[in-house]
């Protein structure tokens, strides 16, 4: 098999995995589907053990990214008689093709990581906050705490800490948070 064939195979496949996945994402999207279980991941998660969900090295779309580049590279330095040799055109669109592969990486990742940041350390930062109970808190139960950040107001489940009663109206200061339910004491 001629060697311009393998190259535009591989460009042919690429290019038409990216238009194909790109008009059937609504219909695939596995967007709200309801009852289907799982996980609910995206195809995106690839495979790889990263510190950011949303983007690996290994996904779907920057496989086709390499696989692309290596074709369209490959198609052109099978054209220059200086590059023309398999030795030669075969290694160098590899590098291509990977330093393709690696720009797109790096680009969604960084997009990724902007879009993508973890409530986590914002919820941290609610510790001390002061808020106001309107859902009474019984004795050894749970009621409801309201609170502002960031100019908007949020409402939490929540403890005290004391294990007493807290009666509603009252102003309270947010002194730690275990999962979703807020633990608090009387100002």
């Amino acid at each position: 098999m001629d060697l311009f064939l393998a190259y535009l195979v591989c460009f042919g496949v690429g290019l038409l995995f990216t238009i194909v996945s790109a008009l059937m994402a609504d219909v695939f999207g596995g967007h709200d589907l309801g009852g289907t279980g799982g996980a609910g991941g995206h195809a995106e998660a690839g495979f790889d053990s990263n510190d950011m969900p949303g983007f690996s090295p290994l996904s779907p779309t920057t496989i086709a990214t390499f696989i692309t580049a290596f074709g369209g590279f490959g198609m052109v330095f099978s054209k220059f008689e200086a590059t023309k040799n398999p030795l030669l055109s075969v290694p160098l669109s590899l590098v291509g093709g990977f330093l393709v592969a690696t720009v797109l990486f790096i680009m969604f990742r960084t997009v990724f990581a902007r879009t993508q940041s973890s409530s986590e350390a914002r919820v941290s930062k609610l510790v001390g906050t002061v808020g106001t109970i309107i859902t009474p808190i019984p004795a050894h139960g749970v009621g409801e705490v309201a609170y502002v950040t960031g100019g908007s107001r949020y409402t939490a489940p929540a403890r005290a800490v004391s294990e007493s009663e807290i009666a509603n109206g009252a102003a309270v200061k947010i002194t730690r948070i275990i999962g979703s339910q807020f633990y608090v004491e009387t100002v």
